[in-house]
């Protein structure tokens, strides 16, 4: 996986399943995925070493990887989010349906994709 993918699933689990760690798990995986600082900062930071940093990172990202096994948040919303785009696609093409279908169709897409954000 390319090092921007996993930083944008690193980022999707965090945001579904980030309130569930602990403070100070929530504080050091925030400051190397969202603030993109080194293990050696945030070990100066945190007055802890480098590798209790990376160990500390690798677990809350296995937990995190572990809720979506059980629970499929991200995955339903990746979904969803793919069905309400699709949705508002076929409203902008004319072809598809008349105009106050296509309208409803619109509205409808916009209210679930503002729903997910």
């Amino acid at each position: 996986m390319e090092k921007l993918e996993k930083i944008v699933e690193q980022g999707l689990l965090y945001d579904f399943y980030g309130e569930l760690l602990t403070d100070h798990q929530r504080k050091i995986y925030e400051d190397a995925v969202y603030n993109d600082m080194s293990l050696s900062e945030i070990a100066e930071e945190q007055g802890i070493s480098k590798q209790g940093v990376h160990d500390l990172i690798k677990r809350c990202t296995h937990t995190l990887e572990a809720y979506e096994e059980t629970l499929h948040m991200v995955e339903k919303s990746t979904r969803i989010r793919r069905a309400a785009e699709q949705l508002e696609q076929m409203a902008e093409d004319e072809q598809t349906a008349r105009e106050d279908l296509n309208r409803r169709i619109k509205e409808l897409s916009e209210m679930i994709l503002e729903e997910l954000s």
